[in-house]
């Protein structure tokens, strides 16, 4: 006879638990093919349950193909072809009830695998009395679909605030608005080709490549050096389309000079098809000099098709992105791809709308520059103070929300890491991302606790 503990369910319904324990038995072999399942009264009576559950129980696994039922003869195992595949999740029995308390988050002296929260200083009260001007203006015009390309208030305000502070001349008409980067990735594989290869930054931004091989693009690595990506590189992957940061290239920090920035463009030039994805994701927190200048500015063969978003900047949960396409590209983008909706609510665009070019973009990305250079100053202080002092080198720290830290050690890596781990410590190379040189930290700063990073530096030099 079967044989489950029922009170073990935590709130999942009688027979849905039911099920989950004869599929598990059947998964586990317990259960094998043709094998006769007790009567619904019999197993109903043995498990204290009304027959109704068992019932459902048996219905639903019948209807799933987990058992198959003969007329005045009962129910029976269904024969599985196995094999070494693992169990569906749904099928595994769970080991203690859904309402158990959750297990208590470790705690880490160092945290080097979060970013941050990326929420700090957000500007609460502008942010709703904007939405709420909003809501009182626009009214039932919110309840409409947007344009597929987002609000033409959004994209003036976006095309205004590149010029100002990029120095890109675009029109309203050529922004696409979209919910997040990686959404955005998608349309460009759709809208260029998935015939064509790409290549990616190695090591660089993970999700781009994952987007672009999700969509059926062929993906290629392209190593950097301490200039981004070489042209050489390119010429010999013999792709079509590369995407880059060339402002400050994520992980390692490289901004690339003006004339490899040229001989891209003119790799660009050379044959129909080809495009550069710039991806000018944290552009807004430069310390030292002047904002570089992004690629777009001087592309005049309508070659570079430019990203960014306003999850950095403002929040992670605002999901706001948005890219510029060649003047070239307009034309086929809304043949191919206008079908779609916008992906943004309207409320966020308009309310961004206003934030972008009433000034508070402006004056909140001064106040989050000062905050982060007075951040990013502290935790070098740190080092500074530390035992690692000397035994380490900082690099990249002028440009953006990380920088790099290699350390002087022979240990390997993932030792380190492990080692670290005991301590309380969670490290985050730059040879995560595969083509990575070792014993280098990345050290995302603003999701430091500053108060423990003392005694986190003492222990990880110590291991060293």
């Amino acid at each position: 006879m079967l044989t489950y503990d029922m009170e073990r369910r935590g709130r999942l319904p009688l027979y849905d638990y039911l099920c989950r324990c004869i599929k598990e038995d059947i998964w586990s072999g317990t259960l094998g093919p043709g094998e006769k399942l007790p009567s619904k009264r019999a197993l109903a009576r043995h498990l204290e349950v009304a027959v109704a559950t068992v019932e459902n129980a048996y219905s639903q696994l019948v209807a799933e193909g987990y058992l198959y039922a003969e007329e005045k003869r009962g129910y029976f195992v269904s024969p599985l072809e196995t094999g070494d595949r693992p169990r569906p999740a749904e099928a595994v029995r769970p080991s203690a009830p859904s309402c158990a308390l959750p297990q208590p988050r470790r705690e880490w002296l160092l945290d080097l695998t979060s970013g941050g929260a990326g929420t700090e200083g957000f500007p609460f009260t502008v942010w709703a009395r904007l939405m709420r001007r909003v809501l009182t203006d626009r009214g039932e015009q919110l309840l409409r679909a947007s344009p597929n390309n987002g609000v033409e208030e959004l994209r003036r305000a976006v095309a205004s605030c590149l010029h100002q502070f990029r120095g890109i001349t675009v029109s309203p008409e050529q922004v696409v608005v979209g919910a997040g980067t990686e959404y955005l990735y998608g349309l460009i594989v759709q809208l260029l080709g998935r015939d064509l290869s790409y290549g990616v930054e190695d090591p660089g931004y993970p999700k781009a490549g994952k987007v672009y091989g999700l969509h059926g693009a062929r993906c290629v690595p392209l190593a950097l050096d301490e200039g981004g990506v070489p042209v050489e590189a390119v010429e010999r992957a013999g792709v079509q389309v590369v995407h880059l940061s060339p402002s400050h290239q994520f992980p390692s920090g490289a901004v690339m000079p003006i004339a490899r920035r040229q001989s891209l463009l003119r790799w660009a030039e050379e044959a129909p098809g080809r495009y550069l994805i710039e991806d000018d994701y944290d552009s807004e927190f430069r310390f030292t000099g002047r904002p570089i200048p992004p690629l777009q500015s001087i592309d005049r063969a309508g070659r570079v098709i430019y990203m960014n978003t306003f999850s950095r900047s403002l929040a992670p949960s605002l999901r706001i992105s948005y890219m510029v396409l060649p003047p070239a590209l307009l034309e086929r983008y809304q043949r191919t791809l206008g079908f779609y909706s916008c992906t943004v609510p309207a409320i966020e665009q308009y309310t961004l709308a206003r934030f972008l070019s009433e000034g508070y973009f402006e004056t909140h990305v001064n106040r989050m520059r000062g905050f982060y250079r007075g951040r990013r100053d502290q935790v070098l202080d740190a080092l500074a103070r530390s035992p690692l002092a000397g035994r380490c080198q900082v690099r990249g720290e002028d440009a953006g929300l990380h920088f790099l830290l290699r350390l002087e050690t022979d240990r390997n890596d993932r030792d380190l890491a492990r080692a670290a781990e005991e301590r309380q410590i969670r490290l985050f190379f730059l040879s995560d991302y595969g083509g990575g040189e070792p014993h280098v930290l990345v050290v995302s700063y603003p999701g430091i606790e500053l108060a423990r990073l003392p005694e986190a530096l003492t222990r990880l030099a110590e291991l060293l």
